[in-house]
């Protein structure tokens, strides 16, 4: 996972109540998938995809925190994101808002049913 540019000033902003930001809650956060292979880079903003890109709130209860590893999930149905899903993010909105991270790889091509995805971010320190 990669931290984008957007994602790293919402979490300045955070820790000094800056402009009173958006929070990574369950109001707020969603898992989105999309078809693009463009490579990660930290100035992107949201999915590279095209057309072929959805974003879908938390499951009830999502996120959740232990210790430093926050848990997102997501479930997206019969009829939604039925394409390859090359890439995802973490969202603070349902469209615009922050990227807070963009991740390519190929995880398989929904064609039908419901498809979870559950992301776990690490928070850690030093390289």
């Amino acid at each position: 996972m990669s931290l984008t540019n957007a994602g790293r000033d919402h979490i300045a902003k955070c820790l000094i109540n800056d402009s009173t930001p958006t929070f990574f809650d369950n109001t707020n956060s969603y898992l989105g998938v999309g078809d693009s292979t463009t490579a990660f880079a930290v100035t992107q903003t949201d999915l590279q995809a095209a057309t072929n890109k959805l974003r879908k709130g938390m499951e009830t209860s999502y996120p959740t925190r232990t210790d430093n590893a926050l848990t997102f999930k997501a479930v997206f149905g019969d009829s939604e994101a039925n394409y390859t899903w090359n890439e995802w993010g973490v969202f603070n909105a349902s469209t615009s808002g922050t990227m807070l991270c963009r991740k390519v790889s190929n995880l398989g091509t929904k064609t039908t049913g419901s498809w979870s995805l559950t992301v776990v971010l690490t928070v850690a320190i030093g390289s």
